[in-house]
């Protein structure tokens, strides 16, 4: 059995061309579409944040909707980048929309991906320590959100408040029970997964990576997974972590998955950079009959890796093909992989 949800980067643009044209087209579509995948029997909904973007930025209001219209689905991002986060505040958003959700929140932090603007963290007031990088101010602001997650008091409180207190030191609230081991990271090198896995967080691996072996991206994230959960195994955490991986899988069983994606041309990862010194592999997207693809997916190895499979799918083409798309994976591919 694996875990397969969607993942959505909620773009959208004022194009005739798409379904999605304004960002109340996108916060209404993603709530509809997680009630659909719930129906359908997929097991995550989740969403990419990218700020001064066309895109989903702010998570838990959405979070919390789509909690608040479903009742078994995990809800989760992929990923909040850390760099724009006042990690307190972030605990009290969390813990609200996980305790809307009744205990399905599954989130996922990192540094962030190149932006759409310089140094954008500095707009909402955030800048480096002496002696960090922006990397380094994100990895901070993670290990103060996961160190809050605790529940733990550590605020004097007021000898004359305008409420009564409980005794001792105030934490955060509301404090969410089990919300710290549903924290995942996504982890572009093998450095920061090996990080992930002593600080006591499950692995999200997209779908690129820092090209650290030249390797193809799928051997490259699994002996990523392979060292991530060495180290857990050697931090002595008493819990076992999940792992993902992202995806673009289209089994095309209908002339317009022919149309869309029938024509080829992604079949083999490809070289960039992310910025002037990072190169980095990105993933091949899936598109084939189905039984074609079943046949593909059983040569990935990152996917046999991992617990949970993330589907990116296509969300300006709208609720009903995307919902078409999941139940495509769920009914014609999962079983014959037995990930169904």
């Amino acid at each position: 059995m694996k875990k397969i949800g969607f993942l959505s980067f909620g773009h959208w643009t004022p194009s005739q061309q798409s379904a999605t044209r304004s960002a109340a087209d996108v916060l209404s579509q993603s709530i509809d579409l997680a009630v659909a995948a719930e129906e359908l029997g997929a097991d995550g909904a989740y969403f990419r944040v990218h700020h001064f973007a066309r895109q989903l930025s702010s998570p838990f209001p959405l979070l919390a909707a789509i909690g608040a219209r479903t009742s078994r689905i995990e809800i989760g991002t992929g990923v909040i980048d850390m760099r724009y986060e006042n990690p307190l505040y972030m605990v009290e958003d969390a813990g609200s929309a996980d305790l809307i959700s009744g205990g399905r929140l599954q989130l996922g932090i990192s540094r962030g991906s190149p932006e759409q603007v310089v140094e954008g963290w500095r707009y909402f007031g955030y800048q480096p320590g002496e002696g960090e990088d922006d990397a380094a101010m994100a990895r901070r602001h993670t290990e103060v959100f996961l160190d809050q997650l605790e529940g733990k008091g550590f605020a004097e409180p007021n000898p004359r408040p305008m409420f009564p207190n409980p005794p001792g030191l105030l934490r955060l609230e509301p404090h969410s029970e089990g919300l710290r081991k549903r924290i995942w990271w996504g982890s572009a090198t093998n450095a920061t997964a090996e990080w992930a896995a002593r600080l006591g967080m499950n692995l999200q691996s997209s779908t690129l990576k820092f090209d650290e072996t030249g390797e193809p991206l799928h051997r490259q994230q699994a002996d990523q997974i392979r060292a991530y959960r060495a180290a857990w195994k050697e931090a002595g955490h008493d819990w076992t972590p999940r792992v993902s991986v992202s995806r673009s899988i289209f089994a095309l069983t209908t002339d317009m998955d022919r149309a869309y994606f029938g024509r080829g041309g992604n079949e083999q990862d490809s070289i960039g950079y992310i910025d002037e010194k990072t190169r980095a592999v990105f993933g091949r997207s899936y598109a084939a009959e189905p039984d074609r693809l079943i046949e593909q997916l059983k040569g990935d190895e990152a996917i046999a890796e991992a617990d949970t499979l993330l589907l990116t799918v296509p969300n300006q083409l709208g609720v009903a093909y995307n919902a078409h798309v999941i139940e495509a994976i769920l009914k014609h591919v999962a079983p014959g992989l037995g990930w169904r």
